[in-house]
């Protein structure tokens, strides 16, 4: 009896040391009880923030606008579709001390926000853009910025996956889209913010085309939850050609010269407003002065301008923006803008205005993917814009676009 006891004592044994044995090292052995860390997880614990997006667009136009003129900034393609921009931002911001913030965008749009030297025909237009890189250094209501960093002016921005429309304005081609140089934000309070700042001029890495700086100053204000506003004036010395592109020659009677630099200022307000939860209302005014400018005679079309004895150029305009969100997922963008090109400063064509009316319908799947359709009539009170079949020259311009966005 003894030793049946014993044997059964031991059976039991024998098959209970595997079980005690599993037991104990199962936990360590179970993948959810030590989760390897995702690369987000790794840069937010280190305080460094990461997004992007891709942005492709369909374009159609029933004018020209590749080989004659165009009043976009990005989108001057005849019938095409085409990567417009990848968009990368990696920075950390802390609160206190310092931090710095890069941004690259690449694709078909990066070449027009290069900065000079770089947008020279002799750069190559690189479809590649070192948009943003700047070191920064916080400490209370201060900041101070030294770098490349976005400009002030506009409504609109680079960032495509913050514009409600698909195309840009006619103000956005007519304000500076990038700066280098020193900036510093001073937080009045909760409402009002000081900003001032000195740059190489308007998208310039280096000031060597203009022989001097500019210098920028702005407040941006909110006094009431509803309602935000931004005013900036910027005032230097910039290259006074067609455009105001630094570095830029003209012929004269047989003689290359390069065209004489003059004051440029720069007046900017910005303003937004929201009555109701669904509906937001925008106003971007901009007017810019530029002296020692070349006149054009009127209606004669830059390529071969006609200079005579220096003015002060200008050109002013302004944009209305509204937004309704109908539900969470569909949104419409209604633009309508003016811009007077007095003295050809801007456009080449003197003594014309430009208007254009603009209706975007988005389809907002995901807080990751959208899904836009845009319909844009643009008119000018001279005839600018070619006409495919004939050659001749037209008041009016149509484009249609889609275009699908992917945030990360």
């Amino acid at each position: 009896m003894f030793h049946r006891m014993l044997l059964a004592a031991s059976v039991a044994a024998v098959f209970a040391v595997p079980t005690i044995a599993s037991a104990d090292t199962a936990p360590a052995s179970s993948p959810s009880s030590s989760p390897v860390p995702t690369m987000g997880q790794i840069l937010n614990a280190s305080g460094i923030t990461t997004s992007g997006y891709f942005d492709v667009i369909y374009n159609h136009a029933n004018r020209d606008l590749q080989n004659g003129f165009c009043d976009r900034v990005a989108d001057c393609q005849n019938n095409n579709l085409a990567l417009h921009q990848f968009g990368l931002q990696v920075a950390k911001q802390p609160k206190e001390g310092f931090g710095w913030l890069v941004n690259v965008t690449a694709g078909l749009d990066a070449k027009a926000f290069e900065s000079y030297p770089f947008n020279t025909a002799g750069s190559g237009y690189q479809q590649v853009d070192l948009t943003q890189a700047y070191g920064q250094y916080a400490h209370g209501p201060v900041t101070v910025m030294a770098g490349k960093f976005t400009a002030i002016p506009g409504m609109e921005v680079i960032w495509q996956p913050s514009n409600a429309n698909t195309s840009r304005s006619l103000l956005y081609t007519s304000e500076p889209f990038t700066e280098t140089g020193v900036r510093v934000n001073y937080a009045l309070n909760d409402s009002v913010t000081l900003i001032g700042g000195v740059i190489n001029g308007w998208d310039q890495v280096s000031g060597g085309a203009n022989g001097g700086k500019t210098v920028e100053l702005a407040a941006t204000v909110a006094p009431l939850k509803s309602l935000n506003f931004t005013i900036s004036d910027y005032n230097g010395k910039m290259n006074s050609a067609v455009g105001g592109f630094a570095g830029t020659t003209a012929t004269i009677g047989g003689v290359s010269n390069v065209v004489p630099t003059g004051d440029r200022n720069l007046l900017n307000l910005v303003v937004n407003y929201t009555p109701i939860d669904p509906l937001t209302l925008g106003l971007d005014y901009v007017n810019v002065s530029q002296k020692n400018f070349g006149q054009l005679l009127p209606g004669t079309v830059i390529g071969s301008p006609i200079y005579g004895n220096p003015i002060t150029a200008k050109y002013d305009g302004f944009a209305l923006y509204a937004t309704y969100m109908f539900t969470p997922k569909w949104r419409l963008a209604l633009r309508a803008e003016n811009l007077n090109d007095q003295s050809g400063f801007h456009f080449g064509t003197a003594d014309t205005t430009y208007r254009e009316a603009t209706a975007t319908l988005s389809w907002l799947e995901s807080d990751s993917f959208e899904l836009r359709g845009e319909v844009r009539g643009d008119h000018a009170s001279n005839p600018v814009f070619t006409v495919p079949s004939s050659g001749a020259l037209s008041k009016t311009l149509t484009t249609y676009a889609i275009e699908g966005l992917y945030k990360f």
